[in-house]
Order: C-alpha cells, then sequence, then structure tokens
C-alpha cells in the first residue's frame, strides 16, 4: 500500500492545496473516476467492478486525497463502485473528498432533474452531504433553457442553500460556452477539460477570468484523450477528434525532447499542470494498479525548467487548438 505521508516521496510540494475560496483541500493529483465505471468503447477493455473496488481502496491508503466522479459515468457505475470502496474500508477517511457532478439524463437537463442527480450520487457513494457538486457538460443544451428561472443552474445552486451541497463547480470543455456559464455568477470551482495542456491552450483566457473571480480551477483530460501518454503508439486523435498534422508533429517533437531530459511526455504533461500555480489539482483517469504505482514513479523527481522551456517553445499555433 502507498500508505507514506505526501512529503515522504511524493513530489511536487505542497501535495496538498486549497481549492480556491472553497475552504476545501485537495491533493495536487486527483484520481479521474471515469473509467472506474468499466467505458470499453473508450478504453477498449472491460473494468471488473472487484478491480475498480480495490484501485479506490488503495487510493484511499495513498498520499491522493481526492476523486472526481460524475452521476452519468457508466450510467452511475462509477459512483457506485466508489461507495463500495468506501463502505469497504470502514467510511470515508475525514482528511478524503470526492467530487461529483450533476448529469442530464434521457436529453432530461431540467432543475427537477439536477434534484434527482444529486439525490442518486448521495446514494450510491453513501455519503449525506456532498463538498462539491458540479454542473456537467453543459454546453451541449440549450443555454437560455439551462439559465432560466427554475432551471439546472438556478437549482444546483439553490441546493446550496438549502445545504444539501456545501460548494458549486461547472465542467465542461468548450470555453466559450463556459465562460457564458461564469458570467452567470455563482460558481466557485471551474474545470476544464483538454484545453490546458502541452498542445492545448484553448483555456489560457478562461482559467486567468476564473482566478480573478475567485474561482479555483481543476484541469482534466491533460493527455488529449490519449496522445500525449502514448505519442508512439500510433494515435492520431486529440480531445475525441482527428489531431492537425501540427498537432501530430508537435507531439512528436515533445516527445524527443523529454526523452533527451530522461523523461517521459506523459509524466511531462502531468507536471505541466501540477506546476502551474492557477491549478488546484489535476485529475487523472485509471483503473489499473500498476498506473498508481507508475504515477507515483513519476512524481517522484522533479523536472528541470529547461524541459518546459523547451516543451512551451514547440506549442502549435492558436489555429490548431480545440477552440481555435
Amino acid at each position: 500500500m502507498l500508505n507514506e505521508s505526501p512529503a515522504l516521496g511524493w513530489a511536487p510540494q505542497p501535495w496538498l492545496r486549497p481549492l480556491g475560496a472553497t475552504g476545501l483541500t485537495v491533493s495536487a493529483v486527483t484520481l479521474g473516476g471515469g473509467p472506474l465505471g468499466s467505458m470499453p468503447q473508450l478504453l477498449g477493455y472491460q473494468v471488473a467492478a472487484g478491480d475498480a473496488i480495490e484501485l479506490v481502496r488503495q487510493v484511499l491508503d495513498s498520499p491522493i486525497r481526492t476523486i472526481d466522479t460524475a452521476n452519468g459515468y457508466s450510467d452511475g457505475e462509477s459512483e457506485r463502485r466508489i461507495g463500495a470502496a468506501v463502505r469497504a474500508t470502514g467510511g470515508l477517511p475525514d482528511d478524503f473528498m470526492i467530487i461529483t457532478k450533476v448529469d442530464a439524463k434521457d436529453g432530461d437537463y431540467s432543475g427537477d432533474r439536477v434534484r434527482r442527480s444529486v439525490a442518486e450520487s448521495k446514494q450510491r457513494l453513501g455519503l449525506d452531504r456532498l463538498p462539491l457538486v458540479m454542473l456537467h457538460d453543459p454546453e451541449f443544451f440549450d443555454f437560455d433553457e439551462m439559465a432560466a428561472p427554475g432551471g439546472a443552474v438556478e437549482t444546483l445552486q439553490r441546493l446550496r442553500e438549502e445545504d444539501e451541497i456545501d460548494h458549486v463547480g461547472l465542467a465542461g470543455g468548450d470555453t466559450a460556452v463556459m465562460r457564458r456559464y461564469l458570467d452567470l455568477g455563482g460558481f466557485e470551482v471551474l474545470l476544464v477539460h483538454n484545453r490546458w495542456t502541452l498542445v492545448d491552450h484553448s483555456a489560457a483566457e478562461l482559467i486567468d477570468a476564473a482566478r480573478a473571480a475567485g474561482i479555483a480551477v481543476i484541469n482534466a483530460a491533460i493527455y488529449g484523450g490519449g496522445l500525449l501518454a502514448a505519442p508512439h503508439a500510433g494515435g492520431t486523435r486529440y480531445g475525441y477528434r482527428e489531431a492537425t498534422a501540427a498537432t501530430l508533429s508537435a507531439v512528436a517533437e515533445m516527445a524527443a525532447a523529454c526523452e533527451r531530459y530522461g523523461t517521459d511526455l506523459a509524466t511531462a504533461a502531468l507536471h505541466a499542470s501540477i506546476r502551474d500555480p492557477r491549478i488546484s489539482t489535476t485529475i487523472t483517469g485509471f483503473s489499473k494498479p500498476e498506473r498508481l504505482r507508475a504515477l507515483r514513479a513519476g512524481l517522484e523527481h522533479a523536472l528541470p525548467d529547461g524541459l518546459f522551456t523547451e516543451l512551451a517553445a514547440l506549442l502549435p499555433d492558436r489555429a490548431n487548438w480545440l477552440d481555435s
């Protein structure tokens, strides 16, 4: 078991960080719970319930102190398995936090659906209170309906006022749409994905705006769906779409630079996010215990500034970013 103190072998410092002004504390790395529910259409393999539960048990006993999941991951199976692991270990440690998100169901993203989503998550996770609940992927729904009185946004924030949840966040992709939601006010945390990585800075202005407003930032999908995690595997997709030739070329050059510094691109991608002072925590999803061990190995030693200077110089032009 990886039960050492964060100060004993897990870099960088500080490992435990405040989540903006929420009063919550997160670890520098958060386990992404999507794969735990089994996502063969994305992962290419099944994840057995027992294996996922055992992995969560190991994470609960590791320096990682945060898990991110969502109501809709594998139709709730991610939450169910996390909840089973928590029960198997005798309850959630006092210093551990589970973040979840509300999701639409069968096209319904009404205020009533948001209430049901929160209730379902509480039941699956076995928690009476949820410390942080995010509005998940609202960009796929009509903004005016979502933002209308009694709609999803108002209802989620009302649940905070009713003490059903503690804090409210926003999680999504398209940065222009996310900015519209942030401008509504009331959100305390912003989660961006695929848009603040070594090859895509689409979220630069959004992150700056969030931080200026006192909103904490969580960074997810730092490997762009796998391209940055396995640059030699022959993949050509980034952020769920075909990558441009310039992006693929940059990935190859970045991988070569990492090799010259005695590391790999996946490790550099993770360090790049963790070392950014604007990022409270970085989400990385995995479903196998060996990935937890590899994560520790990749974080034990700081990478030199010179590497990140070289990688920054290889960033593709804005035209190649997801939100160009």
